[in-house]
């Protein structure tokens, strides 16, 4: 199971015949952070003609834009598609814009707003959000060695480690990897060593 999504908030902006373009982009998973977050932008960029905004959302499969005053479809429209065919969801993009005295027109507003949304995502750096389990293994400290080793050859990430009478090891792996695991430590081990499954999660993954 997987899907799109961005890293972090990111900014990114342009100016287009003396008009500024600002584009910011973060991940959010519910309704209420997009708005609270587009709130904040609004805020922050209080001075400006136009605060834009596009959001997409898995929950629901909720989809929302505003041009905030632009002509109609020369705004939110271009930015919700430039987010649709990026394939982001959870996340929410704000476009925002001073005016610089120079009218751009329908289609140079359309490109502006597509071009603004394009390097706010830019910015914000999309990611593979791919479904992992949560496993621990337990063994002695003459295996510790070879445990640590496997894990990321088969694939894996090592999240922490606890030292104790034994080293218990915590770490996230893609569910198609942990048979080629199970194999390979139990020819590394002479089947000493076990792995638990303890959960499952969504981690990140470049794209």
């Amino acid at each position: 199971m997987e899907y799109i999504t961005v890293k972090e908030e990111g900014t990114a902006e342009f100016i287009e015949k003396k008009s500024r373009f600002i584009g910011t982009c973060r991940p959010v998973q519910t309704e209420e952070e997009a708005l609270s977050f587009i709130n904040a932008m609004k805020k922050k960029y209080w001075d400006a003609n136009h605060n834009v905004y596009a959001y997409i959302l898995r929950t629901g499969g909720i989809e929302r834009f505003s041009d905030d005053g632009e002509p109609q479809g020369t705004a939110g429209i271009p930015v919700m598609e430039t987010m649709k065919k990026s394939g982001v969801t959870d996340a929410v993009l704000v476009a925002t814009r001073y005016f610089g005295g120079i009218l751009l027109g329908g289609g140079g507003l359309i490109r502006a707003y597509s071009h603004t949304a394009t390097i706010g995502l830019a910015a914000a750096q999309k990611v593979a959000m791919r479904s992992c389990l949560l496993l621990t293994a337990q063994c002695d400290y003459s295996l510790y060695g070879r445990l640590q080793g496997l894990v990321p050859e088969c694939s894996g990430v090592i999240d922490d480690t606890t030292f104790l009478e034994q080293v218990t090891i915590h770490f996230h792996l893609p569910p198609a990897n942990l048979p080629n695991l199970e194999k390979r430590l139990a020819d590394a081990t002479n089947g000493k060593v076990a792995v638990q499954q303890v959960g499952e999660r969504f981690f990140p993954f470049p794209v």
